[in-house]
């Protein structure tokens, strides 16, 4: 019989989407072993593409316009499949629409990725799965939320977008709040699980890569802890709810999900969910997964990692793809992953490696198809 593989890879940052990945390492499968059986399940951990894996999977796509990180608008889309809707926060008010810098990092808003939930709800979505890496902002969720009906208000009246004006936030109205919301089953998914405020907080974490200097992320998480003191007298579970894991993915965003009463899942066990990975497991002989970079973080929440546990439970081997790898081979099998291949292993040059990730993917996975 010949071999069935499935190729369930994220995307290649700056190289490849997860799609383009899938493709590259079929076409060199099957040119090494044309019989090979190659089932292409693109997936993400929660960030960008997160839609593109909900598409794949059989999803269809709606066009939206939509306020973008910095108050412009954005022509984006989100996923649907009956009832469930599949929105992803880095193609609205993602970080990459920017140039991050001390000034967009305090002015930055989630306001587009409300809109977009609300368009969801509007049009029948009784599930909303939030996916949020990728984000540009550092507001709490506030810009969502207000998105979605809340009211915040300051001694000036309505307080603008963005976490830097939460400072002069005093009181919180969420009596507006989207009706559909009460009868909605929202789903966080995400691969941080960092509370909102402190050292190990949004604004503390994740606001330098953001453009945030160390002044601007005090005030930034001086803002957050203004923004859970105005909501407590609302809502009391308010401070509890910000020191929940995943309080502080995306800028705070999760915080701002957990408050309508989110159920926080790790991203790429929703996307595989999605995609009905189980299912498509069904008599594979092997699993090919990958991600642009595998290193350390891989090994916390991201798609390779959870990828390989889905097979483990099905007793299929995984191998991984990747552009290059710092795991030495002990913690790549403590990870389920049975071997390595980096673009790295046959072209040293980086620069190539990222400009030529296609032609390379393709050369490693015939590699991987002449040991099957």
């Amino acid at each position: 019989m010949s071999p069935r593989v499935v190729v369930a890879p994220d995307k290649f940052k700056g190289s490849l989407s997860a799609t383009e990945v899938a493709a590259r390492v079929a076409a060199g499968l099957r040119g090494e072993r044309p019989a090979v059986d190659v089932d292409e399940v693109p997936v993400a951990d929660g960030g960008e593409g997160t839609v593109e894996a909900a598409l794949a999977a059989g999803f269809r796509p709606v066009r939206v316009t939509a306020t973008g990180p910095l108050g412009e608008p954005v022509e984006t889309r989100y996923a649907v499949g009956g009832e469930v809707a599949v929105v992803e926060m880095a193609a609205v008010t993602g970080l990459q629409m920017i140039t991050p810098d001390g000034g967009t990092a305090r002015r930055a808003s989630s306001r587009g990725l409300g809109e977009v939930i609300a368009h969801a709800l509007d049009h029948g979505a009784k599930t909303v799965v939030v996916g949020i890496g990728g984000s540009a902002s550092t507001d709490g969720g506030a810009g969502m939320l207000a998105a979605l009906g809340a009211r915040l208000s300051g001694p000036d009246g309505d307080v603008p977008n963005g976490g830097e004006a939460l400072r002069t936030l005093t009181r919180v109205d969420l009596g507006g709040l989207h009706p559909r919301l009460a009868d909605a089953h929202l789903v966080l998914a995400s691969d941080v699980d960092n509370p909102l405020l402190g050292p190990a907080g949004a604004a503390a974490v994740y606001g330098p890569q953001k453009g945030a200097d160390p002044t601007t992320v005090d005030d930034l998480d001086a803002a957050l802890a203004t923004w859970v003191a105005a909501l407590e007298p609302v809502r009391p579970e308010a401070r509890r709810l910000a020191e929940e894991p995943g309080a502080g993915a995306a800028g705070g965003v999760g915080y701002g999900c957990l408050l309508l009463g989110a159920e926080f899942r790790p991203g790429v066990e929703v996307v595989l969910d999605l995609a009905g990975f189980d299912r498509r497991l069904e008599g594979a002989d092997l699993v090919v997964t990958g991600e642009g970079s595998l290193d350390e973080q891989s090994l916390h929440g991201k798609t390779p990692v959870g990828v390989a546990r889905a097979a483990a439970a099905h007793g299929i081997p995984v191998v991984a793809v990747c552009g290059r790898s710092t795991l030495d081979a002990r913690r790549a099998r403590d990870a389920g992953l049975q071997s390595v291949h980096a673009l790295t292993d046959i072209e040293p040059d980086v620069a190539r490696c990222v400009a030529d990730a296609g032609n390379l993917l393709e050369r490693l996975a015939a590699r991987i198809a002449a040991s099957l």
